[in-house]
């Protein structure tokens, strides 16, 4: 049997986002994540976060094609785990490297706060994995939302209740917008969970329609909706929504037609137009996942052994050119040996 062509259009948009994320991490820790020129790249990308979501709901072909208990078991081993293991190996080399801090400034860098540990979903020698415990949420709540809307659908109470309960994702980011408003109240860093269901139904939704469009006619409205992307961008310049604290800025719904008009837009150009694989930009975005949780480590690291010796590495562009290939060339290095381990890389061979 011929084995399906890999997408390149999804590598592509993946090992963008991972570069972006690298790269804003690495320049928060310098200190240079406020450069106006910085900020202006940030407010053109903002999106890319949101757009893993967006990727798993435009792979998905059902998510109750398993069983309750064997789904959450399946999603528990590819992502709940590795949250753990990850955020585990990031807090011991976190951890560790406060011993020669506090021996020399005789306090932690930054202070450790006990409502950490329920108010945020991140570690604090991994921040980033708050990601895969919200995707993992998001895949749990999907699939129960989705058996409530087959049983509905099964007993016929309503011939417009499975529309109903399909139209109900729609409504998901005004519950990600009221959260905002007031504080972002709930525990763990799931506020975001709701923008992230609203996403992964777009992406599936967008799948849907694309199954019906022509090549031309795909490339003709993508390239409609990024043009809209980029005029509403300018007319709204401060909306933007970032996935990782649930924060929306400027007004809402400029920010949902920007955001929903670039990730289907720029993913359906780059698919219809059948993009070649950009070797390294699509290695990056193939191996996602090690760039993910093995750079933010790497980071702390460098960072906690400058400060214990005295140097700091705020406000110095020096290290942000050390810090970006040496990231990327130890990332790809392990490779082999993070998706080597299943409870790292959450890559379990398939039933």
């Amino acid at each position: 049997m011929q084995m399906k062509k890999r997408n390149h259009a999804f590598d592509l948009l993946c090992g963008i986002c991972i570069i972006r994320m690298v790269s804003l991490h690495t320049m928060q820790q310098c200190g240079k994540s406020n450069e106006d020129w910085w900020l202006e790249i940030m407010q053109w990308s903002y999106f890319f976060m949101s757009f893993f979501f967006f990727k798993a709901g435009y792979f998905n072909k059902s998510v109750t094609a398993m069983p309750s208990k064997a789904y959450v078991l399946d999603k528990a081993k590819r992502l709940f785990l590795p949250f753990l293991a990850a955020g585990t190996i990031g807090n011991l080399i976190y951890f560790a490297l406060q011993i020669p801090v506090y021996n020399k400034y005789h306090h932690l860098i930054p202070q450790i706060q006990v409502e950490h540990i329920w108010e945020n979903s991140g570690f604090y020698g991994n921040p980033p994995v708050w990601f895969l415990f919200s995707f993992f949420v998001t895949y749990i709540l999907i699939h129960f939302l989705e058996k409530l809307r087959l049983a509905i659908v099964a007993r016929r109470l309503s011939p417009y209740a499975a529309q109903a309960t399909s139209l109900v994702y729609a409504l998901f980011p005004l519950v990600g917008f009221w959260l905002c408003k007031n504080g972002n109240p709930l525990w763990f860093d799931l506020n975001n969970v709701f923008m992230g269901i609203f996403f992964f139904e777009l992406g599936r939704t967008w799948h849907r329609i694309m199954d019906h469009l022509s090549p031309g006619i795909t490339i003709t409205i993508s390239l409609l909706l990024i043009i809209g992307f980029v005029v509403g961008n300018i007319v709204f310049h401060d909306a933007a929504y970032a996935m990782s604290n649930n924060k929306f800025t400027g007004d809402f719904l400029p920010v949902m037609f920007n955001t929903s008009a670039i990730l289907c837009g720029l993913s359906g150009f780059l698919i219809a137009a059948n993009v070649s694989r950009v070797p390294w930009i699509s290695f990056i975005g193939e191996h996602s996942m090690v760039y993910f949780i093995s750079h933010f480590p790497m980071l702390f690291f460098y960072r906690l052994v400058h400060i214990s010796f005295g140097r700091s590495i705020y406000g110095r562009y020096d290290d942000v050119i050390i810090l970006l290939p040496a990231i990327f060339m130890i990332c790809s290095w392990l490779v082999p040996y993070i998706e080597g381990t299943p409870w790292l890389s959450g890559r379990w061979k398939k039933a």
